[in-house]
């Protein structure tokens, strides 16, 4: 694979695809892998999960057309999984494809975890993740801020003891510099990972396509036996509060599981959840400097493969 002058061994290129939720990012890797000789690395910070697998729109074996995958299936629902372990074990499988002479393909649409890689953060308590702060202020209007205050004396006792339970904001914010580092706050400093040199292929259409297609993908996970998923995840010991079971569509379809909503209302729900964070990421990546927009409408993967590999 060509390198980047006498910084090769330093700065890899690496192909990302990134995008909104649902414009096919998954199926489009696969073909470009396939035409350029790749693998790909999962930027999915739900796919990682082991057992949740319809909800999170993992490829399945069969369509992967042995292309091999890297970081999907490493973690059960209950273990943590900070952004640091992520971008260790991301720059650790770039290096082993660079070294087999193949390509790193980076395909997801979570923007912390291109963030880490395409930025090189270090991590320090200055990173933030606007999006888990915003599931933990969740957690806490819901449970009560001694619920959030218990989770940080699990991870981190010194911080739990400095703050009071009722200081919501520091003690999220204890938790979102842990769940950035795997440290407690006092550790966090000082970590730093060296950068690579991106190629960021975004995946868009218009909006309003988009929304349809994704309305429409929550009839057919569903029709696929996404309920039987989350309630098989539930008998199995993995409970409600857990980080991974408050992912959108999981914390839904397990409340109509309670029999605290209806069907149609925890449909509807996911659906415009989905739609919400597909905008979130639209916002994320337009402010990715680099990033090649492709509107993709109504291609194939094939047809879309072709488009990104002229920028490789």
């Amino acid at each position: 694979m060509a390198l980047d002058g006498e910084t090769a061994k330093e700065h890899p290129r690496v192909l990302f695809i990134v995008g909104p939720t649902a414009t096919g990012k998954s199926q489009a890797a696969v073909e470009t892998a396939l035409q350029l000789g790749g693998e790909i690395i999962s930027a999915d910070s739900m796919q990682i999960y082991r057992g949740m697998d319809i909800g999170t729109a993992k490829i399945p074996l069969a369509e992967r057309r042995g292309v091999p995958h890297h970081l999907i299936d490493i973690v059960d629902p209950d273990q943590s999984f900070t952004v640091m372990e992520y971008q260790r074990l991301a720059l650790q499988a770039i290096e082993e494809i660079v070294r087999r002479g193949r390509v790193p393909i980076v395909v997801g649409g979570t923007g912390l975890y291109v963030k880490s890689l395409t930025d090189g953060l270090d991590f320090t308590p200055a990173g933030e993740d606007p999006e888990y702060r915003r599931q933990l202020r969740m957690l806490a209007e819901r449970e009560g801020p001694e619920f959030l205050h218990r989770r940080l004396q699990e991870v981190d006792p010194p911080t739990a003891k400095r703050l009071h339970p009722h200081d919501v904001r520091r003690v999220i914010r204890a938790l979102e510099v842990y769940h950035l580092t795997g440290l407690p706050m006092s550790e966090a400093a000082g970590r730093h990972q060296p950068p690579i040199s991106p190629v960021l292929i975004g995946l868009t259409m218009d909006r309003a396509a988009l929304y349809d297609r994704i309305n429409r993908r929550v009839l057919s996970m569903i029709e696929a036996g996404w309920i039987d998923e989350v309630k098989g995840l539930l008998e199995r010991g993995y409970h409600r509060d857990l980080q991974s079971m408050q992912a959108i569509g999981y914390k839904e379809l397990a409340a109509y599981l309670a029999g605290e909503m209806s069907l149609h209302e925890a449909i509807e729900r996911i659906q415009r959840g989905t739609r919400r964070y597909a905008k979130r990421q639209w916002s994320w990546f337009r402010a990715q400097p680099g990033l090649v927009w492709l509107d993709v409408g109504s291609e194939s993967p094939p047809e879309i493969a072709t488009r990104i590999v002229q920028y490789w």
